[in-house]
């Protein structure tokens, strides 16, 4: 039989998982298991100081913070049941790992979220090898957090991502990346430079103005429509036929420009008055 895959352009795709995966943050539905509050406040604080690179701050947490020290692996596998994925998730990794069109794609995971929270959270969807999550070091009687020996947070994740292209041999130009938020941006900046291809999936300006594109979405299938359109070249109407033929629709499908402005009034001159 005749290797489909023979002579199709490998790709390396490689999303976050905390609201791009998901719905919500994985430090959000820790801290819900555990009946603390004031997550997001500490989070504020520790960004306000750049104490540690932004997305790495629950690893902080759990490593110093009294509330988040009782914290051991089951409750971080419990975290991962609990977090209420986007749709279709388990189609993106099929879609993407099949042959499209001359197209390989190989899906990877690479978050500051806990690695025992994703693989819990995508068990059976995506295999425990393609994802790189933050990894922590265990005391072996006590099963209290002792360390950390991985952080993808920051420039964290373009390390992960330099060593999975250099595993897969797949050149500069072939690496997609999709994410959500500030944590992104060294990834997507060292992904662009090097003529990659950036999705964003939400509107936050510190990322909608570095992707390369922006897709908005409840359905994890959403990031297809881009990279079928830029990377494959497909038009619209092949699109729709590939999403009806597994039984989905394109119901809305806006494409709107979004200029982010910030207008105040000159400190020297104040308001000016209009003639009519």
């Amino acid at each position: 039989m005749q290797d489909k895959s023979k002579g199709a352009k490998r790709y390396l795709l490689a999303s976050d998982f905390d609201q791009t995966l998901s719905f919500n943050d994985s430090g959000v539905v820790l801290s819900e298991l555990l009946g603390t509050s004031g997550f997001r406040e500490k989070v504020a604080g520790l960004s306000r100081i750049n104490l540690v690179q932004q997305g790495g701050e629950l690893a902080y947490l759990l490593l110093h913070d009294p509330e988040y020290r009782p914290v051991r692996k089951e409750h971080l596998v419990e975290v991962g049941k609990r977090i209420r994925l986007k749709q279709n998730i388990h189609l993106l990794s099929r879609f993407v790992e099949d042959l499209i069109e001359g197209h390989r794609f190989s899906f990877y995971v690479i978050s500051a979220a806990p690695e025992e929270v994703i693989q819990s959270a995508l068990e059976g969807v995506v295999p425990p090898d393609h994802i790189f999550g933050t990894r922590f070091l265990y005391d072996q009687n006590s099963g209290e957090i002792q360390s950390v020996s991985r952080v993808p947070a920051g420039y964290g994740k373009v390390a992960v991502l330099e060593e999975l292209q250099t595993q897969l041999q797949i050149s500069h130009d072939r690496i997609v990346y999709t994410g959500d938020g500030s944590s992104d941006v060294h990834v997507m900046l060292h992904v662009n430079r090097r003529d990659g291809f950036t999705i964003a999936v939400s509107e936050s300006k510190f990322i909608s103005q570095i992707a390369r594109r922006t897709v908005l979405s409840d359905d994890a299938l959403s990031v297809l429509v881009p990279i079928l359109e830029d990377i494959v070249g497909w038009d619209a109407s092949r699109i729709r036929g590939l999403f009806e033929a597994y039984g989905l629709q394109l119901q809305e499908w806006n494409k709107v420009k979004t200029d982010w402005l910030t207008i105040t009034p000159d400190r020297a001159t104040g308001v000016p008055e209009i003639a009519v």
